[in-house]
């Protein structure tokens, strides 16, 4: 059994979690392969916290911690 690694770059595009593979390769490999991602995009960071800050839960049972509890918290 020989365990060489082979080896192809290609650029494509990623879409709901797959990565297609261009034609030329498709029969060249078949069962497991190693993947390794290369992305010089951004990713752009979630807007949840933005949202939250904008329009925040007001929860009448929400009581903060006090720096005693916080600090006494961290030393245990």
């Amino acid at each position: 059994m020989n365990n060489e690694m082979i080896a192809v770059e290609f650029q494509t595009n990623i879409k709901d979690g797959a990565i297609e593979v261009p034609m030329q390769y498709r029969n060249a490999f078949t069962g497991t392969v190693r993947v390794i991602i290369l992305s010089q995009e951004i990713r752009r960071p979630s807007k949840i916290i933005h949202r939250f800050l904008q329009n925040p839960i007001n929860d009448p049972t929400f009581t903060p911690f006090t720096r005693d509890e916080i600090y006494n918290e961290r030393t245990k």
